[in-house]
C-alpha cells in the first residue's frame, strides 16, 4: 500500500488536517505510523487522562494512557500531534506523541520541581495585559522569557484600549511596555468593536497561536474576535481591581477563519521560570551587550569592579527597574534549574561562596587590608 492512499497522507491544501496546521514535515514524521494503520491527528482539548483529537475522520475522543510517562514534560497536551487508533477500536488510545516543534512550559507550584506544558508546536505566543488596571511590566517580561525560551515568537496585546480614551497616556503605556519587550510587536486592541483585531489576526498569520494572560486579561473577548464567533465565554472583570474569574478552564484549539489555530489558556496566576535562560537573555537582550564589556566574563553585575552594567545603569542608560527585573529572573532561573539538576545545583552553590569570598575581599579592600577581588596588586 503506498503511503499517499492511507488515512494520514498529506497530499494537498484540501487534506483534512491542514486547517490545523498539518504539512508535508508533519506527514514525514508521522510515516511509520501510517503504515502500522494508525491516524495522524491534533490534540485540541485535554480532559483527565481523556483527550479530543481531530483526525482525518472527524474529533475522535481517545484515553492517553499509553503514553503517561514518568516525565511529565512528555504528557499529552493540547496542540501536540499524535497517532490514534483507527475506526472500529473501542476505547480508542493515543499510542504516541509526534516530536514537538515548540513547547510553551512554566514551572507547577509543586514543590518537586516538575515542569507544566501549557501549549505543543506553537508559532506565536499572544500575552495579553490589561489596560483595566496598572500594567505589571516585571509581569510582561516573566511571560515572555518563558515565550521565547518555548521558540515561539511574542507578541504582546494591550488589551481594553477603550478604557484610556487618552492618546497621549495610550501612547506613553505601549512605550513603557516596547521598552520591556525589546524585539516583539505591542499593539493595541478594542476586542469588542473589533479594532485592532485585523492587525494582530494578519501579524499571527496562517500558524499556531497561544493566548496567555492572567484572568481578567479579556482572553476569551479576544479569542472570540479573532475566531469570528462566540466561541468562549466572557464574564466581567471586578471594578475593584479589574480582576476576572476562569472563565476558560481548559486549554483550547480552535480554528480561525482567515486560517490558522488559536490555543486559548486559563488565567495564569503564577507563571514561574522553567529552565529559560536562553529567554531570560533575550527579554533582557541590552543588559546582555552591556555584560560583554565587563571587566570579567562572570561577572553577576551585583557589586564588581569594571562592572559595565552596573555604569549602565548609573548613567541612566539602564533602567534600574529592568536591571532589578533581571537580577529576579536570573536568580529565580538558576534556583528552578538547581532543583531539579545536581550539577547545576553545585555549581550554584560554588557561585554563592565565590560571591561571599569576593564579599568579603571588597570589605577588606575597603578597610585598606588588600585589593579588590580579581584587581592586580
Amino acid at each position: 500500500m503506498s503511503l499517499s492512499s492511507l488515512p494520514g497522507s498529506f497530499s494537498s491544501s484540501s487534506h483534512p488536517l491542514v486547517p490545523y496546521g498539518w504539512d508535508a514535515d508533519w506527514e514525514s514524521e508521522f510515516a511509520p505510523y501510517a503504515e502500522q494503520g494508525l491516524l495522524p491527528g491534533r490534540v485540541v482539548r485535554v480532559d483527565r487522562g481523556q483527550c479530543d483529537v481531530i483526525t482525518p475522520v472527524g474529533t475522535v475522543r481517545a484515553d492517553t494512557e499509553f503514553v503517561v510517562p514518568r516525565d511529565p514534560m512528555k504528557v499529552v497536551c493540547t496542540g501536540d500531534w499524535v497517532a490514534v487508533d483507527p475506526e472500529g477500536n473501542d476505547p480508542r488510545y493515543v499510542r504516541t506523541l509526534l516530536p514537538r516543534r515548540t513547547a510553551f512550559v512554566r514551572s507547577t507550584s509543586s514543590k518537586r520541581s516538575e515542569g507544566q506544558i501549557l501549549a505543543a508546536n506553537v508559532d506565536h505566543a499572544v500575552v495579553a495585559m490589561s489596560l483595566a488596571v496598572e500594567l505589571d511590566l516585571g509581569r510582561v517580561e516573566r511571560f515572555l522569557a518563558l515565550a521565547w525560551e518555548s521558540g515561539a515568537q511574542p507578541v504582546v496585546v494591550l488589551t481594553k484600549a477603550d478604557l484610556v480614551p487618552d492618546p497621549a497616556v495610550l501612547a506613553y503605556l505601549v512605550q513603557d511596555v516596547e521598552t520591556a519587550a525589546p524585539g516583539v510587536p505591542v499593539l493595541t486592541v478594542r476586542a469588542r468593536d473589533g479594532e485592532g483585531v485585523e492587525e494582530l489576526a494578519a501579524l499571527l498569520g496562517r500558524g499556531t497561536t497561544v493566548l496567555l494572560g492572567a484572568s481578567g486579561a479579556g482572553k476569551s473577548t479576544l479569542a472570540n474576535a479573532l475566531v469570528g464567533e462566540e466561541v468562549m465565554t466572557v464574564q466581567a472583570t471586578r471594578d475593584m481591581d479589574g480582576k476576572g474569574r476562569h472563565t476558560t478552564t481548559t486549554r483550547n484549539l480552535l480554528t480561525r477563519p482567515g486560517g490558522g489555530v488559536l490555543i486559548d489558556t486559563p488565567g495564569l496566576r503564577g507563571v514561574g521560570l522553567w529552565d529559560a535562560g536562553t529567554g531570560v537573555g533575550q527579554v533582557f537582550s541590552e543588559i546582555e551587550e552591556f555584560a560583554e564589556r565587563c571587566r570579567f566574563h562572570d561577572c553577576a553585575h551585583e557589586r564588581e569592579p569594571g562592572c559595565a552594567v552596573l555604569a549602565a545603569a548609573e548613567d541612566g542608560e539602564l533602567p534600574v527597574r529592568r536591571l532589578e527585573s533581571y537580577r529576579k529572573l536570573v536568580r529565580e532561573n538558576q534556583w528552578i534549574v538547581a532543583k531539579s539538576d545536581a550539577r547545576a545545583r553545585a555549581d550554584v552553590r560554588q557561585d554563592w561562596k565565590r560571591k561571599q569570598a569576593e564579599g568579603r575581599a571588597a570589605g577588606e579592600a575597603k578597610r585598606g587590608r588588600g585589593p579588590w577581588p580579581g584587581v592586580p596588586r
